[in-house]
């Protein structure tokens, strides 16, 4: 009896779990990063059924949001701000394409989790670098998985693979 009241009080600690959160870039120093010395012009989208539609089909991934963050590169690349949710967490992360719609770089902004981190290793990112809408683009195939973060590693996956396709539904004909 005296050994249950002298680990009652600990209970809340060993359910009880911390909570990160880091913010790597903000979408400005995201931006400056990615296109140095480039001129970025906003043109935020709010796509339509028919494009909603269209991007899901080609991704094979529901969109979370309709409200396209995009800026146009004065090179005619373009810059996209999206999130994703890990496992329990949003996951911001912003890509570059080039004026053909190829990627550039992939970025993580924020990160929630309390592990899975590993999404933001350069190496993990670089597999994403010459993709274009219609690529494979698939966890476990041609993007390597982390061991710990599958489900980060899964949803920026698909997230990435969204934006492509996106680019191809939308992007490519506001060049």
């Amino acid at each position: 009896m005296n050994a249950r009241l002298l680990l009652l009080p600990l209970a809340p600690l060993a359910v009880a779990t911390p909570a990160w959160a880091t913010t790597y870039l903000s979408v400005e120093q995201a931006q400056a990063l990615m296109f140095p010395s480039t001129l970025l012009t906003p043109d935020f989208i709010t796509l339509s059924d028919v494009q909603a539609q269209a991007i899901e089909k080609a991704a094979g991934s529901k969109l979370s949001n309709r409200n396209l963050r995009a800026w146009r590169a004065a090179d005619g690349g373009w810059f996209l701000v999206d999130g994703v949710i890990g496992k329990h967490e949003l996951i911001g992360y912003a890509v570059a394409l080039s004026a053909d719609g190829t990627l550039r770089q992939v970025e993580i902004l924020d990160y929630r989790e309390s592990y899975g981190g590993e999404v933001r290793l350069p190496a993990w990112r670089q597999q994403f670098v010459g993709k274009k809408a219609g690529d494979a683009v698939t966890l476990d195939d041609d993007i390597k998985n982390i061991s710990g973060a599958t489900l980060s590693c899964r949803h920026v996956t698909e997230g990435v693979r969204r934006l492509l396709a996106t680019y191809a539904v939308v992007l490519a004909a506001r060049r």
